[in-house]
């Protein structure tokens, strides 16, 4: 087995991470007031960062104030005070591993009850069967909006390294507005921005080279990108392997592997597609391909919980390996390894036939347990995911009448 688990990853940028551990990005839904890191997301990285992790990516943090993949989103734009998230850098690095933020912009997959502006490559709605009317319907944008927006990406990774962030992730996964961009099923122009795989790759490329150019050569710049949307049809395997080809010579230092959308989540282990087993490290299979030619080291997040399948990850030739949920119920589990130790808990499973709400209660369980590590109380893991999804349900209509006050009085747009 792999030996190289706690041993540093040097990268291009000249950062070196101190081992081979991630705390995947997981959309917290914590913003405080004016859309702000506060003090119960502080709360959280500090606990995480001591738990030994070499690196912590942020959940989404949004690009465009009237965008949000929900109303507790974080916002970094040319407007947001700085200091909230130099804070948040402190206490993402207090363990002495780095800290990231993954920048996003969620297109088409935006709540139908939220303000702001659906955008999306084309016309194409979020297709969830009788959960479809939960998301808005999705304009197509013009390229003075594209234009516009890969410059709001630029914007909030140099205002990133302005507060101290080590680097910045580029979210171009789970059916978010660049992954959507990448998929032929959503992405139906036929401009520059679409048709070929070149063309639906253009608007991440673009993203990529202003961001690099924009932040200084230190500062590491990642991409999320799907293995797979696990969608006949869709974006596949072979086109991450041509993506990840031409963000080599653009200044990536890692391409962080998973996979699907909210129409078929199988980043929570429920894809849609009955062909895909849900399991540990649910992209393993996938990933040994795309290392073989990648020019690029890679992380793969997705369902691993326990060090002996981490070192399968990294043994085959993966360089980092990204953990989510396993670490939203033991913090320290990084140290744990190193200790010869194990999680003592995992998640109740949510079995629901229903794969969609089964996957929206999946991920309420997992920020029911990063609240409580945010109050400095006890992990309850055992939590029925119906309860968990009642309680975000309380906590998601609470934080949008907050949004939607915050962004009439500063932005004045109450409405879509």
């Amino acid at each position: 087995m792999s030996s190289e688990l706690f041993s540093p990853l040097p990268l291009r940028s000249g950062q070196v991470l101190r081992n081979r551990i991630a705390k995947a990005a997981m959309e917290e839904n914590m913003a405080g007031a004016g859309q702000l890191p506060d003090q119960g997301l502080l709360s959280l990285y500090r606990r995480w960062a001591s738990g030994g992790t070499g690196l912590l990516i942020t959940g989404n943090v949004m690009v465009h104030a009237e965008a949000l993949t929900g109303p507790g989103g974080v916002v970094l734009d040319e407007h947001a005070p700085l200091e909230p998230f130099t804070e948040w850098a402190r206490a993402g690095k207090s363990g002495g591993g780095a800290i990231w933020m993954q920048i996003n912009h969620p297109g088409r997959q935006i709540q139908a009850d939220m303000p702001g502006v659906v955008w999306g490559p084309s016309d194409v709605a979020v297709s969830l069967g009788k959960h479809s009317s939960r998301f808005g319907r999705p304009v197509a944008m013009t390229a003075d909006q594209i234009e516009a927006t890969v410059t709001r990406y630029a914007v909030t990774a140099r205002r990133a390294e302005e507060a101290g962030f080590d680097g910045v992730e580029i979210h171009a996964a789970h059916g978010y507005l660049l992954s959507q961009f990448l998929s032929p099923l959503v992405n139906k122009r036929a401009d520059a921005w679409g048709g070929s795989l070149e063309n639906r790759a253009r608007m991440l490329l673009d993203i990529v080279r202003a961001v690099r150019a924009t932040v200084s050569p230190s500062f590491a710049v990642a991409v999320k990108l799907n293995s797979a949307d696990f969608q006949r049809g869709g974006f596949d395997a072979d086109d991450a392997r041509q993506v990840i080809e031409m963000l080599a010579p653009l200044g990536v230092d890692l391409v962080e592997l998973s996979g699907g959308s909210y129409e078929s989540p199988a980043m929570s282990g429920r894809p849609a597609d009955s062909r895909t087993q849900a399991r540990e490290a649910y992209f393993l299979d996938l990933a040994r391909d795309l290392v073989k030619s990648s020019p690029l080291p890679l992380m793969l997040t997705g369902g691993i919980t326990r060090r002996e399948t981490a070192e399968k990850v990294l043994d085959s030739g993966v360089a980092i390996i990204g953990m989510g949920t396993a670490l939203a119920v033991t913090p320290d589990l990084p140290d744990r390894w190193r200790d010869g130790r194990e999680a003592d808990h995992r998640l109740r499973p949510v079995t629901w036939s229903d794969k969609a709400l089964a996957s929206v209660a999946g991920m309420a369980q997992v920020r029911h347990q990063m609240r409580r590590i945010a109050r400095n109380r006890r992990i309850t893991p055992h939590t029925h995911p119906a309860v968990a999804l009642i309680s975000e349900q309380r906590q998601q209509r609470r934080a949008l009448r907050s949004y939607r006050a915050w962004l009439s009085e500063t932005r004045g747009t109450a409405g879509r």
